[in-house]
């Protein structure tokens, strides 16, 4: 039986502790130590975990197989760099790098190593995404050629180094990331082959916190994606500070999905309008034919897939791919894709103009 892959985590804040409770629940795996720079993040370490001095020292620990790398954004090259030059292997948080430039310098020295190198996207995880995978996959609303994936909250801020352009702060790199990644994990072989885009900062002085993002396809589908820090919406309550949305529609339904724990139909008609001139009825807005309301029966609904996945399916992935019994849930081609995608959104908002991709 293969000894637990040891890990130190760099980065000890808010993601570095959900590590190190996500690990703890994954079987061949085992946290050695931690290291942060702010020595007030170093609370609540688990029992018997290592607080190494400074990084150096856990990239010199030979208990330590694999580095996590849980730092600022601007942050990531380095230390990947210098993770890989200790000879550990890698895990990097999200974006994994500030440029796709900045990336391949990072693939290089990787090489050159020889170690392991992957990116932590547990988004890919999420049930509503899963779902919504899983009906296009399954092609149950036949041709689909719209998708649109939302996020919206209402405080407007980030937090803390988040709100800075040097620290590679905004929302772009930060939710982007994954609802991006989330689009093209969805449809691999599918070429994005026009983008057009819109980056604002409604609230935050510095970095974006809005952004709406269409691509066109090859496959057919226009993908939307929009987020808002500071977005308003007549669902929010007191208890709910966001509103999350999925919707994908074909030439067989539709299918919607709201929150991460998904509420969801699939949503069909048994009766297609056809050209009969004389049916019409009478609206609000005046008479209509095409967009009247649907009589008894018309519309119908399905439940959606069930998908049962956690955040923590990641690392056991990450296990298993560590001993070569599966691939690596996230390859770096695919976050390089993700990268070069950004950097053709920015140029999209910056010109006002669509931008061909693929």
């Amino acid at each position: 039986m293969a000894k637990d892959i040891g890990i130190a985590i760099i980065g000890f804040g808010f993601m570095g502790h959900e590590h190190s409770k996500l690990i703890a629940k994954v079987d061949g795996i085992k946290l050695i130590g931690v290291a942060d720079r702010d020595e007030t993040q170093l609370v609540n370490v688990p029992d018997g975990v290592k607080v190494y001095s400074d990084n150096e020292a856990a990239m010199a620990d030979p208990e330590v197989d694999v580095v996590l790398i849980v730092v600022n954004n601007n942050q990531h090259k380095d230390l990947v760099i210098q993770a890989a030059l200790a000879g550990k292997d890698i895990i990097c948080e999200k974006p994994v790098a500030m440029t796709v430039t900045e990336l391949d310098k990072m693939i290089k020295v990787v090489e050159e190593c020889g170690v392991k190198f992957t990116v932590h996207h547990q988004r890919r995880l999420d049930q509503d995404f899963r779902i919504t995978k899983e009906i296009f996959e399954q092609k149950l609303l036949g041709d689909v050629y719209l998708l649109k994936n939302s996020l919206y909250g209402f405080n407007g801020n980030m937090h803390d180094w988040h709100v800075y352009k040097s620290e590679g702060g905004g929302m772009l790199y930060d939710w982007g990331v994954h609802l991006i990644d989330q689009i093209l994990w969805m449809m691999p072989e599918a070429k994005v082959k026009t983008v057009f885009a819109d980056l604002r900062n409604v609230i935050n002085f510095e970095v974006d916190d809005y952004f709406k993002i269409l691509m066109r396809l090859d496959n057919g589908v226009t993908a939307e994606i929009e987020l808002g820090t500071y977005l308003l919406t007549d669902k929010q309550e007191h208890d709910k500070w966001f509103e999350r949305h999925w919707l994908m529609s074909g030439n067989k339904g539709t299918s919607f999905l709201d929150g991460f724990e998904p509420k969801g139909k699939i949503v069909r008609t048994t009766k297609l309008l056809k050209n009969v001139k004389d049916e019409r009825t009478m609206t609000a807005a005046g008479p209509t034919r095409s967009f009247g309301p649907p009589s008894a029966g018309t519309l119908v609904y399905e439940d959606v897939p069930t998908v049962n996945t956690t955040h923590a399916d990641y690392f056991k992935n990450y296990v298993k791919a560590y001993h070569g019994e599966e691939e690596f849930l996230v390859k770096i081609s695919e976050t390089r894709r993700v990268l070069a995608l950004m950097e053709v959104i920015r140029l999209s908002a910056e010109t006002g103009k669509s931008v061909d991709f693929e």
